[in-house]
């Protein structure tokens, strides 16, 4: 089982309000897991809720905005990756190339 952290106490530790953390679980950019009618986030997701608190509430982005933006840096990362493979591939053909037959 994941480590796990409770919606109300996310909403305590963070100062978050509850219509936020809704709305960001209603985008499908949080993925809450329920137990006893008690609806969990899990710890690796903390990371993304404290990203998009403080685009909301410090840079005052909207949700909207904040599913954009969560959009384009998973695109970027996905590209960085796919970069990083076709630049191994380059250099294994580089390699090859000086291989003495």
């Amino acid at each position: 089982m994941n480590e796990r952290i409770s919606i109300e106490e996310i909403i305590r530790i963070y100062k978050v309000d509850l219509g936020f953390v809704d709305q960001l679980i209603d985008s499908d950019l949080l993925h809450p897991e329920t137990e006893n009618s008690v609806r969990y986030i899990i710890y690796e997701e903390l990371t993304y809720l404290e990203r998009f608190a403080n685009w909301h509430y410090d840079l005052d982005i909207n949700l909207p905005g904040i599913e954009i933006i969560h959009q384009l840096l998973n695109q970027l990362e996905n590209l960085k990756n796919e970069n990083r493979k076709l630049i191994q591939n380059v250099s294994k053909f580089e390699n090859w190339e000086d291989a003495e037959i």
